[in-house]
């Protein structure tokens, strides 16, 4: 790395420095993806590396997780028959995921995992060394494994210990406002990015390379279980012009909103009761789910079954237990009421008895038949407890308020088998940021698929992209380029009449209330003209605030408002489509399937076609707001010579690696 000073003039004419950084591969962000990401380049021969960060403690991977934060990888124990082949075959499955790629995350699946144990990571083994597994959702075999609440958080810890080991430079309290990209048409490649210091100044960092780490769309939601703190960046990669894959293909799921945690696992298998109050919490209780049961027995079994059919699945809606998530919806979005979890008395009515089989007998198996839900969930997971009031909530004593969350984006940038932008060369999306997955995926993949890209982006920089090939000139003018027009925005800012928080309150709010699990084609349609209504508005007016930190926010809305923008103009086109309800998303149609004889008919959902399986939805969007949405047929599952002695001789020769 070296240090040279641009020069760029401002709105006035005055000359402004611009200091540039130049580094080989530049990786921004620091979640278990982009740190492994490092550490592989610098295990491959790449030395000249820099991690730029808003800080190591700030994305989703170290502030996140679930009763039993979940790894999903190659089965590692007992007769259990598996191979990388068969894995993808169960990536494969979920519908909307090229073939290829579903080799890949299969088969680096154990050398990631095995990785993360030899840096320290306690996952569980045996008294023979065998990696004990369960099965997670989507998952017919035992392949999942944790190590409780916080898996990433282990992964993260253990990652940035390497790191520091490794002497790897972390550059934190920088915000990206912009990437850098130089070249034309099929030339076009990413070279650096424009950086936010945290004195409040701007920097350049040219690069021969860009990991994309940033993590998923968190700040894209009202109500969201990503942690506060990470807000995602795609938006940089989209403004400019990277091509996404599977935008509309997010999860929700119940969560408490006071501390961002998802209730899964336990949290519903010990059958708390649904309270809800009226918007200022205080008064008119009442357990809500009764009003939709004839037999609380039903009613309590579904409960249970949403601990590990979680998240919501709308093919769970009808006669299922997602039905819970819609009517917790219903009872907070549509009534404008709070909703609560009581673990400190059962439902009225409850007896173990009237439980369904499959409910009493897990409980019985698990030593689970106290007689409140707080002894229930003492019983089988007090750690549970222990992490609520470890963030001042005391389940023994006060309700939890909950909601339908955002949790994680399946789609997202779109990536080559070596993880590398499809149309924006030398740019490597890696982690959530990646669109890999398809419509449905087993539980705890994600962190699986994070290592694997790391791994696969690190080996195709190191044996492809080891030369420096920009033009340092051409970035260097791009970087003043970006820097002239982002000192314009800011200055516009000054001037704004409106704040960044009113600007981020109007598109979250617009995000939960059109594209999260609830959609329908005549909201879309309001939805995609306000959102590219508000781009134009904060582009043209900026968005006020009032000191260093809340500069870095206003910079911030740019690129989150663009995305939201983008994302909910893919999932308009996928319903113009006629996919139909699917994944973690119904599509309200009153000519659709009622899915409660207790609802009218504005709950009747569109059935979901399945040919559209076979697809994937591409999504390509300009800073001028046009959108090209098109689906492509996926690529099927590749058919691999497996005879020793040509695949040698192709790693050999470096053939590999112009697959």
């Amino acid at each position: 790395m070296r240090d040279e000073v641009l020069t760029v003039s401002n709105l006035a004419g005055q000359e402004t420095a611009l200091p540039i950084t130049w580094v080989h591969t530049l990786i921004i962000g620091s979640g278990a993806a982009g740190l492994n990401a490092a550490v592989q380049l610098k295990a491959n021969g790449v030395d000249d590396v820099l991690i730029v960060t808003e800080g190591l403690q700030m994305g989703t991977s170290i502030n996140t997780g679930s009763d039993k934060q979940t790894y999903y990888k190659l089965s590692m124990c007992g007769a259990d028959a598996d191979a990388p082949g068969i894995l993808a075959e169960t990536f494969f499955a979920g519908g909307g995921m090229h073939g290829d790629l579903a080799l890949v995350e299969a088969s680096l699946s154990a050398r990631g995992f095995i990785h993360l144990v030899n840096l320290g990571v306690p996952f569980p083994r045996d008294a023979y060394g065998q990696f004990v597994g369960y099965k997670t959702d989507h998952d017919p075999r035992q392949r999942a494994t944790s190590i409780g609440p916080y898996t990433s958080q282990a992964m993260c810890r253990a990652l940035i210990r390497q790191v520091e080991r490794l002497e790897i430079p972390v550059r934190q309290e920088c915000n990206v406002v912009q990437l850098l990209t130089v070249g034309s048409g099929e030339d076009r490649r990413a070279a650096g990015a424009l950086v936010l210091n945290a004195e409040g100044a701007l920097e350049a960092i040219g690069a021969e390379n860009v990991v994309f780490a940033v993590g998923g769309p968190g700040g894209l939601y009202k109500t969201s279980v990503y942690p506060v703190v990470h807000t995602g960046a795609i938006g940089l990669a989209l403004l400019a012009g990277a091509k996404a894959q599977n935008l509309p293909e997010s999860q929700y799921g119940m969560a408490s909103i006071r501390f961002r945690w998802n209730v899964s696992g336990t949290y519903m298998q010990v059958i708390p009761r649904f309270l809800s109050t009226d918007a200022d919490g205080s008064g008119d209780q009442r357990e809500f789910l009764r009003d939709y049961f004839d037999d609380v027995g039903p009613m309590n079994s579904q409960v249970f079954l949403k601990g590990y059919q979680w998240p919501f699945d709308s093919r769970r809606v009808v006669g299922g237990s997602s039905i819970v998530d819609i009517l917790v919806y219903i009872e907070t979005v549509v009534h404008g009421r709070r909703v609560f979890l009581d673990y400190q008395c059962n439902p009225e009515g409850f007896r173990f008895e009237r439980l369904s089989e499959e409910a009493l007998g897990y409980l019985t198996k698990s030593n689970a038949l106290q007689e409140t839900p707080i002894e229930r969930l003492r019983a089988m997971n007090p750690g549970a407890i222990e992490h609520y009031a470890e963030h001042g909530i005391q389940l023994d004593r006060e309700p939890l308020e909950i909601a339908v969350c955002a949790q994680h984006n399946n789609g997202g940038l779109a990536g080559n088998p070596w993880w590398e932008s499809v149309n924006l060369k030398h740019l490597f999306p890696v982690g959530e940021v990646n669109g890999s997955h398809g419509v449905y995926r087993p539980g705890g993949s994600a962190l699986n698929s994070g290592q694997v890209g790391s791994f696969r982006a690190a080996e195709f920089i190191a044996n492809r992209y080891q030369d420096w090939t920009v033009s340092r000139q051409a970035v260097a003018r791009s970087a003043t380029s970006a820097a002239s027009e982002i000192l314009g925005w800011i200055a516009r800012c000054e001037q704004s009449g409106t704040s960044w928080q009113r600007e981020r309150e109007e598109f979250q709010r617009r995000m939960s209330r059109a594209a999260a699990h609830i959609r329908s084609t005549d909201q879309l349609r309001v939805a995609v003209a306000e959102a590219w209504q508000q781009v134009r508005r904060i582009e043209r007016s900026g968005c006020g605030y009032e000191n260093l930190a809340e500069l870095a926010e206003a910079l911030r809305n740019r690129q989150l408002c663009f995305a939201h923008a983008v994302y909910l103009s893919a999932v308009q086109f996928s319903l113009q489509s006629g996919v139909g309800s699917r994944g973690s998303a119904v599509v309200v149609d009153p000519s659709g399937t009622p899915i409660h004889e207790k609802l009218d008919d504005a709950w009747r959902i569109a059935p979901e076609n399945t040919e559209f399986r076979e697809k994937v939805l591409e999504t390509l969007a300009r800073p001028d707001g046009s959108v090209q949405n098109a689906w492509v047929d996926r690529r099927p599952l590749p058919k691999t010579d497996a005879w020793f002695e040509t695949a040698w001789a192709h790693f050999r020769s470096g053939a590999i690696y112009d697959d």
